[in-house]
């Protein structure tokens, strides 16, 4: 066609095209720069326009730079010269084949690719929704995360029984997966397989008399070889989708086991696939730096592999600051230095769940930290809420609402700073104020109100978690609120100290600044004081925000009034949470003044903080349908919410208002006049029946001078009374270190297992690795199988030399058990019914010291 004055061309091609060049020549073109991969330019020339792109991607990009001015300006704007590309060389996005609970006879992330498990898989017109929105944020990666996809999708031919699924739904997997990755490859976009290690298809497992996990299994040879295979079939019939490798969870952690696997199991399958096919270009394949030493991995990998990316959580599994530092921020350096891209991913955010999240100014804050303080150069975002619900938000409607669309701010946002975060502040307000504008159907200056309630509410929950926060991990649900004694004692809930350490910026916990104000010390950095008063001001300034907004909404009137609702539950929470930590600066004062009226003082905020909830509960109980998308035995903060239960504000509730009816009527108790010589009645444990059939020294009798170990002669020195008389089992020090503890036993009737963790256990300094790592939900996700997260005696052991001991409990049923512990010295102290309680308290044998437990103030 020939351009005329009412009839411009607009011209899309590559730079290297020969229409583009010619182009290019004719209109004396002259770009603004060159631009990179994935870049563009878009020049006017004459009338028209020239929109050239470095690779197809590019020129799709331009495009939609062209049409989004378009549409703002409402012409063909003019004088066009623009040059761009992206900062970050991987934008992706993920979706959770996973669900809220676990199904019937399987563990953690076993979900096959089935109808009934997942019918959003299969519809095409929900993916293809997916997809273009993916592609006008200008992303290029879509992470699929389930625990072990190939038995749904491949077969090996070597293990036909170990396909999960039916022929019929076999071939629909098939089919789907094909349109998926087809449909992502023409908008540029990379799919991605997650996959977690070590895990098995249940089909497999039984055909094998197999565990389909087991993180304390050593490598197996046909578990390596099954896996093998089925990572080469997946290559030989997907060579273009990339694999992503987690090593930490479902395997022991750090370790050689962990290299051994990647490189031995992992690249040789993907590289049989491809020989298989005849090629050589790899696809690509991220590392996954959780629960593994990637660092070390990646120095063994690279001679072997090149085509490799890591992938390291950006505030572990939450929202919580701009500025990380500390150990966490060294570990994402090192490995952005490695020389291979470093992604950054934003992570299931279990401190932001149900509530809407929209800070343009704490994203764009956080991207500049990916850059700048990680060194990193790729994103990878998680939902903003109900990663478990995949597809479907919290919210209660008639019909429930797509996150697509529910948080469709949450990815513009994300995405727009991945490309670009060096971008004026101020214009960054006009640009998201019109945006929002535009979605309600208000005034410029409403939509930056709009924003301005975003951003005021966007600093509520990060500031709340990073100070007084149990985890950073998916087991607290933090808009539930906390129980007191988690303000109080956090360490007696397995307090995760890289949350203070580097995912906050510097400053104290509880604990921290209560011992300062009795010593009179100066404070350092952020108190919990100072979010107390900071989150009180965040959440009246978004409630006046949004509603200044509100009279001028005339699009999506049901939206901005969930909104609206959020902005209000958030101001209830910071209100609810500002008046608890104010009473648990007093309690945790008690420590030290042995003062009733130190206790006193917290009773009206504990009153008030009640209050507060009530209203919360208000707020939610006709708009969510939950708080947490994760319903399993994981969820332990501020409650166990097995079954999927206490997952509503509702439910908690009588929780708060039962531990400040218990609060009081201890406070009564304290008054009595002699209740200090009250003393707390210790009965000792009962003994139950079983037979020990394997993985044991010897026994021994809990009492003083006792040798829990059959090659050492340490000895105990002190135990709390409960355990008197307990049989124990004696262990090999050396083969505990060596290989772990495996004690196989039979019990006619249901009991307990009671194991000693010492205090200094841990995987990152290779000092402590000798010692046992205690259950610890951020990094194993099946470390409640058994009951046995939770500390149930903390310092109720002690062995001169040794650190103190935190007693946990698993429990099993009646039959052949075996009980399994990761390599490292742990004590087994015995075994007691099931039925019969073990009391919750710090027995205080420690070296150094006793932590007062308040804890029974509120029992």
């Amino acid at each position: 066609m020939s351009p005329t004055a009412a009839s411009p061309v607009i011209l899309i091609g590559l730079l290297q095209d020969a229409l583009v060049k010619n182009a290019i020549n004719k209109y004396q073109v002259k770009p603004s720069g060159q631009p990179g991969k994935e870049g563009f330019i878009i020049n006017s020339a004459k009338n028209n326009v020239i929109i050239a792109g470095t690779d197809n991607s590019g020129a799709l990009y331009g495009a939609m730079e062209l049409a989004e001015r378009i549409s703002t300006q409402g012409k063909l704007p003019e004088n066009l010269n623009i040059t761009d590309k992206p900062e970050m060389v991987m934008r992706g996005a993920c979706v959770g084949v996973q669900k809220p609970a676990l199904l019937p006879g399987r563990g953690t992330y076993e979900y096959p690719y089935t109808p009934q498990n997942f019918p959003w898989f299969y519809d095409k017109a929900l993916w293809l929704r997916y997809l273009d929105s993916l592609a006008s944020n200008r992303m290029n990666a879509l992470y699929l995360w389930n625990g072990h996809p190939f038995a749904s999708l491949v077969r090996v031919k070597e293990y036909p029984y170990a396909v999960e699924v039916d022929e019929a739904t076999f071939k629909k997997n098939e089919e789907i997966f094909k349109f998926l990755t087809d449909e992502a490859d023409r908008r540029g976009i990379w799919v991605i397989q997650m996959f977690y290690n070590i895990i098995v298809s249940k089909p497999f497992a039984e055909k094998n008399n197999l565990k389909t996990q087991d993180r304390n299994r050593l490598i197996v040879p046909i578990i390596a070889d099954y896996t093998r295979k089925s990572i080469a079939a997946f290559v030989q019939k997907y060579p273009h989708v990339g694999l992503m490798v987690a090593l930490g969870e479902a395997m022991e952690g750090v370790g050689q086991d962990d290299i051994d696997w990647f490189t031995k199991t992992i690249i040789p399958g993907v590289k049989d696939g491809l020989k298989a096919l005849g090629k050589t270009e790899e696809p690509p394949i991220v590392l996954r730096a959780h629960d593994t030493d990637a660092p070390a991995v990646m120095k063994a990998a690279l001679p072997l592999y090149k085509n490799l990316y890591t992938e390291a959580k950006f505030n572990g599994e939450a929202l919580t600051t701009y500025t990380p530092h500390g150990a966490w921020a060294d570990l994402h350096r090192t490995l952005s230095r490695i020389g291979t891209v470093q992604i950054e991913n934003v992570h299931i955010l279990a401190n932001l769940e149900p509530f809407r999240y929209g800070s343009a100014d704490f994203i764009q804050k956080s991207v500049l930290a990916m850059h700048n303080v990680y060194e990193a150069n790729g994103l990878h975002l998680y939902p903003q809420a109900s990663y478990w619900d995949w597809p479907y938000s919290a919210d209660k409607a008639d019909t429930r609402l797509l996150q697509l669309d529910r948080d469709w701010i949450w990815y513009k946002e994300w995405s727009r700073y991945a490309w670009n975060c060096h971008r004026d502040r101020n214009e960054e307000v006009k640009y998201w104020g019109n945006q929002l504008a535009a979605m309600y159907g208000c005034t410029q200056a409403q939509g930056e109100q709009i924003l301005k309630a975003y951003e005021e509410s966007g600093e509520i929950s990060p500031q709340i978690l990073r100070r007084v926060g149990i985890t950073d991990g998916n087991r607290q649900t933090m808009t539930l609120g906390m129980l007191m004694a988690q303000f109080t004692n956090p360490e007696k809930f397995g307090l995760f100290s890289l949350l203070y350490e580097s995912e906050a910026p510097e400053g104290e916990i509880l604990s921290q600044y209560a011992e300062k104000e009795w010593k009179h010390q100066p404070h350092v950095g952020e108190t919990p004081v100072d979010v107390m008063n900071n989150i009180i001001s965040f959440g009246k300034k978004a409630v006046t925000a949004i509603d200044a907004a509100a009279p001028g909404i005339t699009k999506n009137k049901a939206e901005f009034n969930r909104l609206k609702n959020d902005m209000y539950c958030y101001n209830a929470m910071a209100n609810s949470y500002a008046a608890k930590i104010k009473a648990a600066v007093s309690i945790i004062r008690y420590k030290y003044t042995d003062d009733i009226a130190d206790l006193e003082k917290a009773v009206p905020d504990m009153e008030r903080s009640i209050d507060y909830y009530r209203e919360l509960v208000k707020l939610t109980k006709d708009s969510y349908l939950y708080a947490n998308s994760m319903q399993t035995r994981q969820r332990k903060i501020p409650v166990p919410g097995t079954d999927g239960t206490m997952k509503t504000w509702a439910e908690l509730l009588p929780v708060y208002e039962k531990e400040l009816a218990n609060f009081k009527k201890n406070i009564d108790s304290l008054k009595s006049p002699d209740a200090k010589a009250k003393k707390a009645k210790q009965q000792a444990l009962t003994n139950a029946q079983v037979n020990i059939a394997a993985g044991y020294a010897g026994s021994y009798t809990i009492v003083e001078n006792a040798r829990p170990f059959a090659d050492t002669a340490a000895t105990i020195s002190g135990f709390a009374k409960e355990l008197q008389g307990l049989k124990a089992v004696q262990l090999d020090r050396a083969m505990q270190i060596k290989q772990g503890t495996a004690i196989t036993f039979t019990n006619a009737q249901p009991l307990k297992v009671l194991v000693g963790y010492f205090n200094k256990g841990g995987f990152i300094n290779p000092d402590t690795w000798h010692y046992a790592l205690a259950p610890q939900l951020e990094i194993d996700a099946s470390a409640n199988d058994f009951g046995q997260a939770d500390v149930k005696l903390s310092n109720g052991i002690l062995i001169p030399g040794q650190p103190s001991v935190n007693i946990h409990t698993y429990s099993f049923k009646a039959g052949t058990n075996t009980l399994t512990l990761p390599k490292g010295i742990a004590l087994v102290l015995g075994f007691i019914p099931e039925s019969e309680p073990i009391p919750v308290y710090d027995a205080g044998l420690s070296m150094t010291g006793n932590i007062k437990d308040l804890r029974w103030l509120f029992n």
